[in-house]
Parts: structure tokens; C-alpha cells; sequence
């Protein structure tokens, strides 16, 4: 049914249990700083509105908590790039220490080793953001591809439903760039960018398997989504309660922003560690096709784009901590 073990998963989860920690309290803080800002802009909207009558005191209040949202909303955005560098990164490479049975530290220690790690592959935080970009531009091409072979299969009634496949294809491939990332980790290619084109190929010529596994996976972290969304709807009402005035979508927005955490926190490290798994297992042995290569030179840019920082790179590494590596 699947290629991955879910009590190994598990297993990664509780031997890098203080970055699971970690991703909690960074996911919930940003989720706090998402409820404050939206009720205290809903606050000052009430206020505000508080000078005319009560259509525009329920107007003022809405626009205010949707003010509040949209800005700490915007904040987090401008910082992604750290966020994946620090939390994402740091994380898939403590777990893939643990898979090739490297022994980590615990406590504190973990988080800093995990930083010391990416640090050394990949330099600064801006590096390793332009990178993922690039393969999430590659995994959309890879998609099209897949989506391309579908269409000409000989299944009745495909093309109407060909428009729920590729919405699923969308979310199914959602942490492939986090499984290039682990195996550039696992290889320490001394060229990141030929790295990861080779794990690229590697992922699209092994696409059915890694397809079928990631849609089984999709299927589980919004399952477990929903049911952290419903779980959630008691809390965020209690919260909407001490919120001034009427914002009748807080209550959902909260629930939401609380279910967005969990899933960041917990549920998505484990879909992770699962992918990864399916990663190693279905490419183990196996070395990049140059048929595949070709289609994706053909059919992505930033595949191109990928190979010509490959031979630009010249050992000269992302940032200083890669030129540190090289000198040594």
C-alpha cells in the first residue's frame, strides 16, 4: 500500500524529540503573535467604531482584526526564508544524522548541531532559500510532466476529473523539496546544486511510487488537519469571547491559525520523516537517467538554471560555510 513505515517515523520524531520541541514553540509563538496582533487590531477597530453606531463599530472591528492578521501575516513571510533555514532545514538534518545512525546530541545541544549542519552545506539563510525556490519551480515541471502521461492514458470519463487530479498532484508533492534537501544532507555533495539536480532525476524517475506515497500521506496530514480544526473550534471560540465587539469569522480564523500550527509543529515533521524514508528506499542503487535529465532540461527553466550555478559554482560553495568545508 505505502513504502514507509510509520513507527520508524515515529522513531525519528522521538530521537529528535527537542527539535520537535523546538518547532512547537516557534510554530505556537507565531500562532500567538497571529491572535494578539488580530485582537488587538480588533480592539482599536472597536474603539474606533465605538464613535458611530453599531454597523460601523462591527465594520471597524472586522477591518481591524483583518488589518492585525494581514500584517503579522506579512511579517512571517518576509522571514520564511529563516524559518526554513532554522526550523526546516535544521530538522530534516538531525533526522537524517539519525537515519545513517550518526549519533546526536540531546537537549538544546540538537538545535545547534542541526544549525552548525545546514550551516556547512548550504552558508547563509538566503542561499538555501534561493535554492528551494528553484526546486519547487522543478517538482511543478516534474508534475506537469506526470500530468502530461496521464491525460494520454485510455481511462473513461479522465478529463473530467483531471482537474481534481492535478489539484491533488499540487498537494501530494508539497514536501519534495524537503526530501531533495534530506538527500543532499545524506550524500553531502560536494556541488549542492548538482546534487540536487541529480536528486531531481532521481525523484522523476521514480514518480509513480513517490507519487502514490506522497498522495497517501497528503490524505493522512489534512485527515489529522481537520480533526486538530475541529478539536481547536472550542478554544478559539473562548478566545473570540475576550475579543471586543462581533468578528463573527474570528472563531474560524483562530481554529484555523491553531490547526496551522499543530500541523507545522507535529503532524508535518512526520510526513517528513515518512518521505524521506520512501525517498531512500525507491532510489537506493540507483543512479540519475539521462533520458529523465533530458525531459526535465526541456520542459524547466530553472532545471537549466540549476546546472548553470552547478558549473558556476567551481568549489566556491553557498556561503562561508561551505567554502570552510571545501578549504578542509
Amino acid at each position: 500500500m505505502w513504502d514507509f513505515s510509520i513507527g520508524q517515523a515515529l522513531g525519528l520524531m522521538v530521537r529528535t524529540a527537542p527539535f520537535v520541541l523546538f518547532r512547537v514553540i516557534v510554530y505556537f509563538a507565531i500562532a500567538v503573535a497571529l491572535m494578539l496582533v488580530t485582537g488587538t487590531g480588533a480592539g482599536v477597530g472597536y474603539g474606533v467604531g465605538a464613535l458611530g453606531d453599531e454597523e460601523l463599530r462591527a465594520q471597524s472591528t472586522a477591518w481591524g482584526a483583518m488589518g492585525g492578521f494581514g500584517l503579522t501575516a506579512g511579517i512571517i513571510f518576509f522571514f520564511r526564508d529563516y524559518l526554513l533555514y532554522i526550523v526546516k532545514a535544521g530538522h530534516i538534518a538531525v533526522m537524517v544524522e539519525v537515519m545513517q545512525g550518526r549519533d546526536i546530541p540531546g537537549g538544546q545541544g540538537q538545535i545547534a548541531y542541526a544549525k552548525s549542519v545546514v550551516a556547512e552545506r548550504f552558508g547563509t539563510a538566503s542561499a538555501l532559500f534561493g535554492l528551494d525556490r528553484l526546486i519547487k519551480g522543478v517538482v511543478g515541471a516534474i508534475t506537469g510532466l506526470v500530468q502530461g502521461l496521464l491525460m494520454i492514458l485510455p481511462i473513461p470519463g479522465l478529463d473530467r476529473i483531471i482537474g481534481l487530479v492535478r489539484a491533488y498532484l499540487k498537494m501530494a508533492v508539497g514536501l519534495v523539496d524537503e526530501v531533495i534537501l534530506a538527500h543532499l544532507m545524506a550524500t553531502r555533495a560536494p556541488n549542492p546544486w548538482k546534487g540536487a539536480q541529480e536528486a531531481l532525476v532521481l525523484y522523476g524517475q521514480n514518480a509513480r511510487p513517490m507519487m502514490i506515497n506522497a498522495a497517501w500521506l497528503t490524505a493522512i496530514v489534512w485527515l489529522l488537519s481537520f480533526v486538530v480544526f475541529v478539536v481547536m473550534l472550542a478554544p478559539a471560540a473562548a478566545l473570540m469571547w475576550l475579543i471586543p465587539g462581533e468578528f463573527t469569522a474570528g472563531t474560524f480564523l483562530f481554529a484555523v491559525v491553531f490547526a496551522w500550527a499543530v500541523k507545522a509543529a507535529l503532524i508535518e515533521p512526520f510526513a517528513i520523516a515518512c518521505m524521506i524514508q520512501v525517498f531512500f528506499k525507491v532510489t537506493a542503487g540507483q543512479t540519475p537517467n539521462p533520458e529523465w535529465e533530458a525531459r526535465l532540461a526541456g520542459a524547466s527553466e530553472k532545471f537549466k538554471e540549476m546546472g548553470n550555478r552547478a558549473m558556476n559554482w567551481a568549489g566556491r560553495g553557498f556561503g562561508a560555510g561551505a567554502t570552510k568545508q571545501q578549504e578542509s
